[in-house]
């Protein structure tokens, strides 16, 4: 059974209520749900935790010894912080980026991301599924060595 850490950044807790033309109705507790129904229909351990500070984004991923996986929606934090991307390169987490919407079609500040190349990949435009894409990718690959493929 893979063990998954869900991280979800800044102002994700505003799901449903901030540009709902970019990201959808759901909330993110709507969202959550549905990623739970997912893990648990699959065998899934999954831990889920959203929060608007780097810092604790940081400690969490430091904490993170023990889990299969990370998947990560870093928000805004995607484009600015090199302390989410250390963490995850130092704790040499599998981790993929998970993004709601199409962070390319986006304004054009938007279009890097400091965190992917410390992935193993990166899923970006399809709502929430996103999430369940990545879930899948860890249930299909368990002890796969995806860093050299």
């Amino acid at each position: 059974m893979p063990k998954i850490l869900l991280i979800h950044g800044p102002n994700l807790n505003l799901l449903g209520k901030r540009k709902n033309e970019i990201y959808g109705n759901l909330s993110l507790e709507e969202i959550n749900h549905r990623i739970n129904e997912y893990a648990e229909k699959k065998g899934i351990k999954i831990d889920i935790h959203q929060s608007n500070s780097e810092g604790e984004i940081v400690g969490m991923i430091h904490k993170a010894e023990g889990y299969d996986g990370l998947v990560i929606n870093p928000g805004a934090y995607t484009h600015t912080s090199i302390a989410i991307r250390d963490a995850i390169e130092a704790t040499k987490i599998k981790a993929i980026e998970v993004h709601i919407s199409n962070i390319y079609a986006r304004e054009t500040f938007r279009h890097k991301s400091l965190i992917a190349p410390v992935c193993i990949g990166q899923i970006t435009g399809l709502s929430w599924y996103g999430y369940i894409l990545a879930l899948e990718f860890f249930l299909q690959t368990g002890d796969v060595d995806v860093s050299s493929a």
